[in-house]
């Protein structure tokens, strides 16, 4: 039994010890975290047939808390205006296809400096351009002559039919003469 205490107070000592051991030592560690915030892609709009007049435009905006992305596809209307111009030049119509490319002011412009100017409602030459003195709005705008045009017809206009008024004058007058 003595050696059954003995052996008792033994493992005790080795417990005891053992804890005091644990309680001073000191674990020191460094801890690494990745944190980078996570990246809004925005969408690739892919044009892989270069027959169509499109572009695709995406766009993206990230913070640390969310994240937004968007695209979308625009129209290029002077690709379209030079399409069909080229389709209606092949079909033999080349009169309306210079029309279709004068809906363009440089092209408007450019025409009118070579003293050609745009097809105007099935007329060309000299019929033409009495077309676009007389009808100044229907001038592309941004045509650098546009203004001389409209300039030009508000100084040719009749200023209005004057004969009422005249009629209500000369009325005035016959009944204060009366009075």
């Amino acid at each position: 039994m003595r050696q059954l205490l003995l052996i008792l107070f033994f493992f005790t000592t080795v417990a005891v010890a053992t804890d005091s051991i644990a309680e001073t030592n000191t674990v020191s560690s460094t801890v690494v975290t990745n944190s980078t915030p996570p990246t809004a892609n925005a969408p690739s709009i892919i044009n892989s047939n270069s027959d169509i007049c499109k572009v695709g435009v995406g766009a993206s905006v990230q913070n640390n808390i969310v994240g937004l992305a968007s695209g979308i596809v625009i129209d290029d209307e002077l690709c379209q205006k030079l399409k069909l111009s080229r389709s209606l030049y092949a079909y033999g119509m080349k009169v309306a296809a210079v029309s279709v490319l004068c809906q363009d002011p440089r092209v408007w412009d450019a025409m009118t400096d070579a003293g050609t100017p745009c097809p105007a409602r099935g007329s060309i030459g000299a019929e033409a351009e009495t077309y676009w003195t007389n009808n100044p709005d229907q001038i592309p705008d941004g045509s650098k002559y546009k203004p001389e045009y409209v300039q030009q017809k508000v100084v040719e206009q009749p200023t209005g039919d004057n004969n009422a008024l005249k009629n209500f004058g000369l009325m005035a007058l016959s009944m204060l003469l009366l009075l």
